[in-house]
């Protein structure tokens, strides 16, 4: 069974911002975008950073990595600019109750 984890409140993810959560060893990056929420791995394929923390572009859905500039999609993981070339984890987001909760594996 995959695990189900809480992340918070929809109201208190609105447009535009993000929130940063851990699970066991690892840190996830969840995006409002639009209304869309959206949950990929904070760390840039390129050289293990943080990614999460990068400037977020709502429109887009993407986020740039604050180290050496990669742009990520956050639906589906993969950098759409170098230099990384290897997508990371991206991960199922639910809405219950009004709770934002992941899906992690």
């Amino acid at each position: 069974m995959t695990p189900i984890i809480d992340v918070c409140a929809l109201e208190d993810l609105p447009h535009g911002e993000r929130r940063i959560i851990e699970w066991e060893d690892l840190e996830i990056g969840v995006f409002n975008c639009g209304g869309e929420l959206l949950a990929i791995e904070d760390r840039c394929s390129h050289d293990n950073g943080p990614l999460a923390h990068g400037e977020l572009d709502p429109l887009r859905c993407t986020v740039e990595c604050p180290r050496h500039g990669s742009v990520f999609d956050l639906r589906t993981g993969k950098p759409l600019t170098l230099p990384a070339y290897v997508p990371v984890d991206v991960f199922p987001v639910l809405l219950e109750d009004g709770q934002i909760k992941l899906e992690v594996d």
